[in-house]
């Protein structure tokens, strides 16, 4: 029986499917995060027959309803061999719903030709004139706010999933934003992902966060010789990237539970594992990824792997595993980008984000 997948696209993710070309497949959904996550959402919601989806830690609990468990399916021997973190990510109330394919967390990469001090805070980004490149929508732009939120010592939910999106950490948060986007100009609201890394290789701006994935890029870029990373900017709280795992389910849906978990098994393992870390992403196999890092070919992918190692151990956040969370996050997305655009205050911005967070968790 031919499987039908549904797959994240974009630089970061598709040299993997490559193993794919001998497998049996029909790739029914491939598109950009944010997008696949909702196409996800409608066609489960359906009840339309896809067998392996890839899907990111975060937004698992919102699936939960149309995941199978994995406890039970998956060779021990392979979850033995992923890194725990990434497997306690992706439990969702003790169950294991998906299976990891990488750790994402952000580095600082800066052209050194343009910029002579490097800021190591985010008040002092914002003070200089260097021009940061970051998502101006969608998931990338919460996740930057998140970031600016913890690092000032802020909180977007409190112990018990209740939002606290109204603070002076949440308000300054957004002022920075505004102001690093004003720097760059009106392109950074149409920004995601790609079109950040994009501006960066072609030095259309100073610096930016790059994920692990993004190395690829780099390597190939006419300036990789300028570009050099750094720690991510902290904050009074410390030093803190927006983190989680993309990650391969089975949906209830699915017509081929043996043909699914022998693909999840091979994306998942070894040989899926050494492509990911070619294309450079921090894959969740550990001696594959340490075997990358052990042969990195020259010192600038050798300091990448150790931030990315470094913000792994100490700099992970990850937002509380809420059923409904992707309606908070396009509503706070949606208001801090009219505030890059002068629409509303960054006031106002965070008193619609919490009005929404009350109304779609009291519901």
């Amino acid at each position: 029986m031919t499987l039908r997948v549904a797959l994240v696209g974009g630089p970061m993710y598709d040299p993997l499917y490559r193993l794919l070309d001998e497998e049996d497949v029909e790739i029914a959904v491939h598109a950009d995060h944010p997008t696949l996550n909702r196409e996800i959402a409608t066609r489960l919601g359906a009840g339309e027959r896809l067998d392996l989806i890839s899907t990111h830690a975060k937004y698992a609990p919102s699936q939960a309803d149309w995941l199978t468990p994995l406890d039970t399916d998956v060779d021990a021997s392979l979850l033995e061999a992923l890194a725990p973190r990434a497997i306690d990510l992706c439990r969702v109330r003790g169950r294991l719903l998906s299976v990891p394919r990488n750790l994402d967390v952000r580095v600082l990469w800066v052209h050194r030709d343009r910029v002579a001090r490097v800021p190591d805070t985010w008040d002092e980004l914002a003070r200089g004139d260097a021009t940061f490149g970051f998502p101006g929508r969608e998931s990338g732009l919460f996740g930057t706010f998140f970031e600016i939120v913890v690092a000032h010592g802020g909180r977007l939910f409190d112990d018990d999933g209740r939002p606290t999106m109204v603070s002076p950490e949440t308000t300054r948060a957004v002022e920075i934003l505004k102001t690093l986007a004003d720097r760059v100009g009106r392109a950074i609201p149409t920004w995601h992902y790609d079109q950040v890394d994009r501006a960066l290789v072609e030095k259309q701006v100073d610096m930016a966060a790059m994920w692990p994935g993004g190395w690829a890029g780099i390597r190939s870029s006419s300036f990789r010789d300028t570009l050099a990373p750094h720690p991510y900017p902290a904050g009074p709280a410390g030093r803190f990237t927006y983190s989680g795992c993309h990650s391969w389910a089975i949906p209830r849906t699915c017509g081929d539970r043996e043909g699914a978990l022998a693909l999840l098994h091979r994306l998942a393992g070894p040989e899926g594992a050494r492509l990911e870390a070619e294309n450079g992403g921090a894959t969740a196999h550990v001696a594959t990824f340490a075997a990358a890092a052990a042969a990195a070919e020259d010192d600038t992918n050798r300091r990448r792997l150790e931030l990315t190692r470094a913000a792994i151990a100490d700099q992970m956040i990850t937002y509380p595993p809420l059923s409904r969370f992707p309606e908070i996050e396009d509503a706070g997305w949606s208001a801090i980008r009219e505030a890059l655009l002068g629409e509303r205050t960054p006031t106002e911005a965070v008193r619609d984000v919490q009005k929404t967070a009350e109304r779609v968790l009291a519901t």
